[in-house]
């Protein structure tokens, strides 16, 4: 072999040798990391982080709340006649013996939830689920059913307690109210259109909600946007910490996200007398009342923003008698500040009948105190309204069509057609769309009695008391059997 060969022959054999290091030591390098790789221990994963129910407080309070919310049904006798003419005066009067013989007693069905608050069974619902009920039967999570009495109900609020004996019940605790606060996470359970144990979720949208409703007088209601539906009446509305707030009563049945429940200090406070009593024994004042409004503070001369305001007085009440007018505005309750209608409502039913209240209000932006001997809440709802009615007026009402508003002197046949307890002030015919009337909150029906501080009998005095301040307008409005205020502001 010659020199030449023998120096390329050696060069190549280092190269060779090079490339199989090279070789080895990756392979090596990637055989370690594979390895490693592959034999690493794997991530621990805590108790929490396989518990599902510690990422989601919705789950854990379904898991937790829903034993104690139970199904109420409840069945009423009635009485029925296929007789198309049953009901008819005339055929009552010559043929009501014959037509009874076709009377059928049947039972009518009723839903709804309610959750067990003590160990001896007794559940809180709404009084509108229990009441009039020949039968009420109660069904718990776990299938057991029970036929329970009713301990007592109050109209007022709306509020029922009922009872069942039964052993090993589990029970939901109660929270405060007065804390919660808007934009909070609530849960609501319940038994909506009959599906059971339903659960829905959402917020606290508002506090202190009036809702006009015939059958219902309480202004304190906590407003959410939790589903509620027919059905899940009664059943608690829970917080992240699993406490009842409040108790589900009501939704506006052509809106979406918008139901209403008594805070659960109220319903405490009632819960305790239905128990104790089967009736409620707190003291009663006998007023409507409202928050105040900053248009209203304006007009009435009210220092500050805050304070109750007196829109209505039962006659023959304790308020009536202590002289109390429409258009105070009451400030505080034995010395302790008011800041909304609440307030007032939870002094003075933390007082028994009989008792004195000592009261300070704006009149007149005067300031001024009445002392009050609190009666016992009726057993009866009386009607708030005057009892009086006008002749009306042979010649055609006039009207006026101010501020977005047709609005007409009170004839007799707008007085039947409205059924307005009398012919005094004006009422509403229609409320154009976007105008200060209706951010006002008017509505067709509404008969206005005062305007800016001003009884109005008739068109002339209506636009007078329109012109006295522009800016600010102030009505009293007497709407389903109550006197309200009702006010704007620019």
């Amino acid at each position: 072999m010659s020199k030449s060969n023998k120096v390329l022959a050696g060069i190549i054999f280092v190269l060779m040798v090079a490339l199989s290091l090279s070789i080895t030591d990756a392979k090596g390098a990637f055989t370690a990391k594979s390895g490693s790789a592959a034999t690493a221990p794997p991530v621990a994963v805590t108790s929490a982080e396989r518990d599902v129910y510690s990422q989601n407080p919705v789950a854990r309070i379904a898991k937790e709340c829903s034993p104690a919310v139970v199904n109420i049904d409840t069945e009423t006798l009635v009485t029925r006649s296929p007789h198309p003419f049953a009901n008819d005066p005339f055929f009552k009067e010559f043929f009501g013996e014959e037509m009874d013989r076709w009377n059928r007693t049947v039972p009518m069905r009723g839903k709804g939830s309610g959750f067990i608050v003590d160990k001896k069974g007794y559940i809180l619902t709404n009084n509108h689920v229990a009441e009039g009920a020949d039968k009420i039967t109660v069904t718990l999570l776990d299938g057991r059913h029970f036929e329970a009495k009713l301990v007592g109900r109050d109209p007022t609020f709306d509020l029922a307690v009922i009872q069942i004996e039964a052993a090993n019940l589990p029970t939901l605790p109660l929270g405060d109210s007065d804390a919660a606060e808007i934009g909070e996470w609530v849960v609501a359970i319940g038994n909506p259109l009959g599906f059971e144990n339903t659960v829905t979720a959402g917020v606290i949208s508002g506090k202190n909600r009036t809702l006009q409703a015939s059958n219902i007088n309480f202004q304190g209601f906590m407003q959410t946007d939790a589903s509620i539906n027919p059905g899940n009446s009664g059943g608690p509305l829970i917080n992240l910490r699993g406490e009842v707030i409040a108790i589900n009563t009501a939704i506006v049945p052509y809106a979406q996200g918008i139901g209403f429940a008594v805070p659960v200090n109220m319903a405490k406070q009632v819960m305790n007398d239905l128990i104790e009593h089967g009736e409620v024994k707190r003291g009663w004042l006998g007023v409507m009342l409202q928050t105040m409004t900053p248009g209203f503070a304006d007009t009435y001369r009210v220092p500050g923003s805050e304070g109750a305001i007196v829109s209505d007085i039962v006659p023959g009440s304790p308020a009536a008698d202590a002289g109390f007018k429409r258009g105070d505005v009451i400030v505080s309750v034995d010395g302790k500040a008011v800041k909304s209608s609440q307030d007032v409502v939870l002094s003075i039913r933390n007082k028994l009948a009989g008792q004195d209240a000592v009261i300070e209000l704006y009149r007149d932006g005067r300031k001024e105190t009445l002392t009050v001997r609190l009666g016992d809440i009726p057993g009866k709802e009386g009607g708030a309204g005057s009892s009086r009615s006008g002749a009306g007026s042979p010649s055609q009402p006039r009207q006026s069509e101010r501020i977005g508003a047709t609005v007409s002197e009170i004839s007799a046949e707008l007085q039947r057609r409205y059924n307005l307890p009398s012919s005094d002030g004006m009422v509403v015919l229609s409320v154009e769309r976007g105008s200060i009337a209706s951010q006002l909150g008017l509505r067709e029906g509404d008969q206005i009695l005062e305007v800016n501080r001003r009884e109005v009998k008739n068109a002339a005095e209506y636009e007078r008391a329109l012109s006295r301040n522009p800016s600010t307008v102030v009505m009293l409005v007497h709407r389903d059997g109550q006197t309200l205020f009702f006010s704007y502001k620019k």
